[in-house]
């Protein structure tokens, strides 16, 4: 079976549908010999890299950030081309804008079926800029706007994966039909528990080992609420001079807002995208506690593999990554603000904090393997295949 991943959501430093294209990449090198892998992404220029078993299509498409590397895919024909080139067994979209209709367009034009990955519930972002603005009349207006928008576009998928049951209940109750709950995973075998990194990582970071050491990892975007966690580690950081210390591991649009954070406090600290599985996993292991200030999380990526690492999280309660938490969240917030989020982080350290990261790593890695994972989406498709008459 040849599976061709088509999105935009993706950059060189981009993280969670990256991450998810390229293990399933690994998977199916190490556990697929019965597969191959096409990927059609936007790129800085149009090219073909890789082999037989796994080929990465970039398509030149002009830069919406400079910072996130996020570039918007408007070459559509030269995805068809790619897809007539190659005609994939099924069609994988995964992201909820042009490239999606394209591909739709294109999976019935070449009798090829087309599933979706609901990576990312975009209405939420909207229904919230348009709150902060607007009056209840337009807040209805966008929300039924959205609805009708996300029943249009994947009711065309042959069916819709969804990275959270209580997600995939709510779109179907919006009228998209034939979704299927699925996970994302952790590499159980990189992301475990080691001490040895606590110290090392922090020597080379320059961070005192006595330090209470928070982590974020992500993008520095609006949409991750970054602002709020470094509003709150400016409170943490007035209550407690010198006390706690911030190491953030991403880049993005907002970066501005932790640059100024690091002129007013030595304490704070940056590393750009970091690729390297086994160099994110010593960032986890050298914090004590990884802060998720995000509200709108379809998953929580991350949150998993600080887990999986040892090493627990604290964030704002509500959000469709709570069942991924192994700790409890008795200590997290209640509220989206920054004195509630720095709150939450204080009470969190009156527990022990390394017995229940153990007791969460056990958890996710044990639950949340990434060829579980891959075996149950690709079993999926294989049925879809089987069974597609355009």
């Amino acid at each position: 079976m040849k599976i061709c991943d088509l999105t935009q959501f993706y950059s060189p430093v981009s993280g969670g549908v990256r991450r998810y294209i390229g293990k399933k990449s690994d998977y199916i090198r190490q556990h697929r010999s019965d597969c191959s892998h096409i990927i059609i992404v936007p790129g800085e220029k149009t090219g073909v890299t890789g082999d037989h078993k796994v080929r990465t299509y970039t398509i030149a498409s002009p830069l919406l950030s400079k910072t996130s590397r996020y570039r918007a895919l408007t070459k559509l024909h030269l995805i068809e081309e790619v897809l007539e080139k190659e005609r994939p067994d099924i069609i994988e979209s995964g992201d909820p804008y042009q490239v999606a209709w394209k591909a739709v367009a294109s999976g019935r034009g070449l009798d090829i079926p087309v599933v979706g990955f609901y990576h990312s519930h975009f209405p939420e972002a909207y229904i919230r800029t348009i709150t902060k603005y607007f009056g209840p009349l337009a807040v209805s207006i966008v929300d039924e706007i959205c609805r009708k928008y996300v029943a249009a576009l994947y009711n065309r998928f042959e069916c819709t994966f969804v990275p959270s049951p209580v997600l995939a209940n709510l779109l179907a109750s919006w009228g998209v039909e034939r979704t299927h709950a699925v996970d994302l995973g952790v590499d159980e075998a990189v992301f475990l528990p080691d001490v040895n990194d606590h110290d090392s990582t922090r020597a080379r970071l320059g961070i005192p080992l006595d330090a209470r050491l928070l982590l974020y990892v992500g993008r520095l975007a609006q949409e991750k609420n970054v602002r709020t966690l470094f509003e709150a580690f400016t409170l943490l950081n007035s209550r407690s001079p010198d006390h706690y210390h911030l190491l953030c591991v991403g880049d993005g649009t907002q970066r501005s807002l932790l640059t100024d954070l690091q002129r007013e406090s030595s304490n704070v600290h940056w590393s750009h995208f970091c690729e390297n599985p086994a160099e994110l996993a010593a960032f986890y292991r050298a914090a004590d506690l990884f802060v998720h200030p995000g509200v709108l999380e379809t998953f929580g990526l991350v949150a998993l593999e600080s887990q999986a690492s040892g090493t627990p999280v604290v964030g704002i309660k509500g959000s469709y990554m709570d069942r991924i938490i192994f700790t409890g969240q008795n200590q997290w917030a209640t509220k989206n603000t920054p004195i509630a989020l720095a709150d939450a982080i204080d009470n969190k350290f009156t527990i022990d904090l390394r017995a229940a990261g153990l007791k969460a790593s056990a958890e996710a890695r044990k639950r949340y393997s990434w060829n579980t994972i891959f075996e149950r989406i690709l079993a999926i498709q294989s049925k879809i295949v089987k069974s597609y008459a355009p």
